[in-house]
Order: structure tokens, then sequence, then C-alpha cells
């Protein structure tokens, strides 16, 4: 199989990875010429993604940010073959699914909305492997959601990454489940790291500050993107988080011990229901 991947930071260096080890030419298109230059030193890479070499591509993936592929696949999907499966690895899926799905259509390809559920605080090809989606879930969103025939052409598409199971549901409720799931851990991680106080934290921090802190460290670019991306879904989460730190304040300042209990008996049980 000739696979073509768009972007060769920590997803799609990984991808590229999996699929040489797994015995296909992988071509791979990356704006920083001297990353793409080391890919193919490494053998991770078999040539450029160019104009030349689209058309003969049995999958494309599509691993940059959700406009710049989106935008790549408007520009290029004249010489994407009729025969080709696209799927994108973008952490938002409303806008690039409203984007592409009209442009395979149009073009007569298929496209297949992906996210997966993988990743790493540090970024860049020079962190990929692999073994990175080993084991990790992975999102599909197709554009007929009962199309069994598709759903199984997309898990063989992508066998080699050896993704841990498979879900499928619609952009609308991805990018809802994915503010809560991935976008607010990111956001309070990140603020909270802010505190004056953790200057001071070697020797006073164990697991639960290595927990809440480690995503704190991340794209900040990327990050911006995704999150006005799905800013309805992630505004409506921010505010019920904000609501939900007030009631506890409130009942700090009010020395509320038997409130406090409650809020907190509340969120031992939410926790034991989610994770059932």
């Amino acid at each position: 199989m000739k696979v073509g991947i768009l972007g060769l930071g920590l997803i799609g260096g990984s991808l590229a990875r999996a699929y040489t080890i797994a015995g296909h030419t992988v071509y791979a298109q990356e704006r920083d010429a001297s990353i793409l230059s080391f890919a193919m030193l490494a053998g991770a890479v078999d040539g450029k993604l160019s104009e030349e070499v689209i058309p003969s591509c049995d999958l494309i993936l599509l691993a940059i940010y959700p406009d710049g592929s989106a935008s790549w696949l408007e520009e290029h999907a004249h010489l994407v073959s009729r025969d080709a499966l696209v799927i994108d690895c973008c952490g938002v899926k409303e806008e690039i699914c409203r984007r592409c799905f009209p442009l395979a259509q149009r073009y007569g390809f298929t496209f297949v909305g992906g996210h997966p559920m993988a990743g790493s605080h540090f970024s860049g090809f020079k962190y990929s492997r692999a073994s990175l989606f080993r084991g990790a879930p992975m999102v599909l969103v197709p554009p007929v959601f009962d199309d069994m025939e598709l759903l199984e052409r997309a898990k063989e598409a992508l066998a080699p990454c050896e993704f841990g199971s498979y879900s499928v549901t619609t952009a609308q409720d991805h990018d809802r489940m994915i503010a809560f799931t991935s976008q607010m851990p990111h956001i309070l991680s990140n603020a909270f790291i802010k505190s004056p106080t953790a200057l001071e934290h070697k020797g006073f921090s164990a697991g639960s500050y290595k927990d809440l802190t480690r995503v704190a460290w991340l794209n900040p670019r990327m990050w911006a993107e995704l999150f006005l991306e799905n800013r309805e879904n992630l505004l409506r989460e921010l505010a019920f988080y904000i609501e939900s730190l007030r009631a506890y304040e409130d009942a700090i300042r009010r020395e509320d011990a038997d409130g406090l209990v409650t809020l907190l008996e509340e969120g031992k049980r939410r926790k034991e229901e989610v994770d059932g």
C-alpha cells in the first residue's frame, strides 16, 4: 500500500514509522524540509508527497492542524485517486468534516474523519514512535453512520497503527465530548500551574500534582486553534466548571464543613458512576 502523510509532527511521524515498519511505502509532506530529510534518513519515509505522487496513494492521512488539513485537501482533491481513502487525524471534527465530505463526494474518493486518542506532552518528529497508537482508542466519523463496509475498510487501512478499539460517532458528538475529555483538562492544567506557589513546589508535590500538571506542557499554537474551533462546546464546559468551583469556594469561605463534605461526596460518587 502507498501511504501519503501530511505533516511529520508527533502524530504524523508516528504514523509514518508505523506504516513503514508494517512494510508499506510512505510518502510525506512537511513544510520544514529539514524534518522531511531527517525522516527519510531515519528510514521512516520513502519520499516526498508531491503532486506527482498523490494520485498513486491508496491512503492519505492528514496530520496537521484542522484548517491546514482541510485547506490542503481543498487544494489537492483533484489529484486524489477515486480509489483512495483519506483520513484526518485532527482534534476537532465539525469544521474539517463540513469542508471535506463534499470534496470527497465531488471528486469520488472516500473521506473519513478520525481522531487517534493518543499523544504526548512532547511534540515534533523526534518524539515520534511506531508504538504511539498501540492499544489506544481511535474515533471515526464516517460520512454515513451505518456503512459497515466503509468502517471495515477504515479499520483495515489503519491496522499498522494497532489501535486497541474503535468508536464511531458524528462530528457534533465528537466535538462535544472532546471538549470535556481532552480540551478542558489542558486548560485546567495550564491555568493551575500559573499559581505563584508552583515555583516553590519541589519537595512538596507527589502524584496528584504530577497528574494534574502533566498536560500544561503543550503546543500553544495547536491547542489555541483547537479551542477556538470548538469554542461553543468548550465555553459550555468552562461555565459549568467555574460554577462548580464557586460552590467549593463559597463552602470554604463560610467554613461550611457539612456543605463541603456534600460537594466532595457528590464528586466521589460521580467518579464511581462514570468509571463503572
